[in-house]
Parts: structure tokens; C-alpha cells; sequence
């Protein structure tokens, strides 16, 4: 189902309905910053895997996923001084950073190591999703595995039957964000995207 909603002002019982599809389970479709993601309760793991099983991932693919601030990341991620700068200089913004992850993440989103994927978009209507329903919301790129990303919302609700609902704010971009991995001494570019990488290549030098 496509609901149409304001990208810049979103209308806050448009945001409560995404929420209340997002509280009972649902999957949904949603605008980011860069491209649209498919997401739901990071904590309710039948919709997590519903997630996975509308968008046809093996479960090997780590899920990434969103938060409203950087406090709401401290919660999941261990901060070291150095990530918390980054954290600050580059957030909200087309990035998602692979950080030490905290006992509070559930274990089906972990990475390898124990690592997580954190993204906080520069983008009204997800951050509006986030503060609304109060944790974090899954993020996988709306579009299936090794195929272009989809800016289309209408393409979107027809090429993944069984979402609960589209928010439709307009056509998305078509690059996804760019990873980087601040596991480590120095940033590690894992994935060129929308996201500047120039400024961690500088850091990786030195």
C-alpha cells in the first residue's frame, strides 16, 4: 500500500501510521538520504526475518539499521573517542559505519566480530520514524540482491509483495550509502557510495 507523505515535513499521522505497521510486525518501505530501504522493529525478530524473507536474502547478508541520534547509537556501539568524532563530523548523513557492537543489539543483526552496521540518515521521514516508535529500524536497500537500486516507490509495493506499507515521499536516489569500517586503528572503506570518502582516506594516511 502506497502512502504518499511529505519529504521535508512529513505529516506526523502519516509517521503513526508507519509506526503502528512497524509495532505489529510489518515490513515497510521507506525514504532515505540516499536510496529507499526496506525495514522494520530491529527488536522483533519474526518481522526480522519476515524482512529477509520478502526480500529473498540469504541469511549470511547482515542487515544494517537506523537511528533517530548519535545518543541513541552509544546505546549500540561501543564509542570510542575517535568513532565518536567521526560520529559527529559525518552524521546525518549517506554513511553507514561498522562499529564494536554492545550486548543491547540483537544477535541476528550482528556482523562478524560482533560488529554492527549503524546509519542515522539525513533524511525528515526516517528520522521521524525512529523518534516515533522509540528504537531502531532495520535498513536493507530496496532492491534485490545484485540488481540496481529502485527509486520507484509504485515498483517498490509491486516488486515486494508482502510489505505492509510504502511511504511514498517522491523518487529516491539510485546510489547507495557508503561503508565504513571504524572497527579498526584507521577507517576502512568497505563500500564506495554516496557518502565522501576522500576524508577517511586522509585519516587511513595519516
Amino acid at each position: 500500500m502506497l502512502l504518499e507523505i511529505n519529504p521535508r515535513h512529513p505529516e506526523p499521522r502519516k509517521i503513526r501510521q508507519a509506526v503502528d505497521a512497524l509495532e505489529a510486525g510489518e515490513v515497510i518501505a521507506y525514504p532515505t538520504d540516499t536510496v529507499y530501504g526496506l525495514g522494520c522493529d530491529l527488536f522483533n525478530k519474526k518481522a526480522v526475518e519476515r524482512l529477509y524473507q520478502i526480500k529473498g536474502m540469504d541469511r549470511g547478508q547482515k542487515l544494517a539499521f537506523v537511528c533517530k541520534d548519535i545518543s541513541d547509537v552509544s546505546k549500540y556501539a561501543v564509542m570510542h573517542d575517535h568513532v565518536y568524532r567521526v560520529m559527529k563530523e559525518f552524521l546525518p548523513g549517506p554513511y553507514c559505519f561498522i562499529l564494536e557492537s554492545t550486548r543491547e543489539v540483537p544477535k541476528i543483526v550482528h556482523w562478524p566480530r560482533k560488529t554492527v552496521g549503524i546509519r542515522v540518515p539525513d533524511h525528515p521521514v526516517t528520522l521521524a520514524l525512529c523518534q516515533e516508535l522509540g528504537r531502531p529500524i532495520i535498513s536493507s536497500t530496496a532492491a534485490r540482491h545484485g540488481t540496481n537500486p529502485n527509486p520507484d516507490p509504485a515498483e517498490i509495493d509491486e516488486a515486494f509483495p508482502g510489505l505492509g506499507l510504502v511511504l511514498d515521499a517522491g523518487a529516491g536516489g539510485t546510489v547507495p550509502t557508503t561503508i565504513v569500517d571504524l572497527t579498526g586503528a584507521d577507517p576502512k572503506i568497505i563500500r564506495e557510495g554516496a557518502g565522501e570518502i576522500r576524508p577517511f582516506l586522509e585519516l587511513a594516511a595519516g
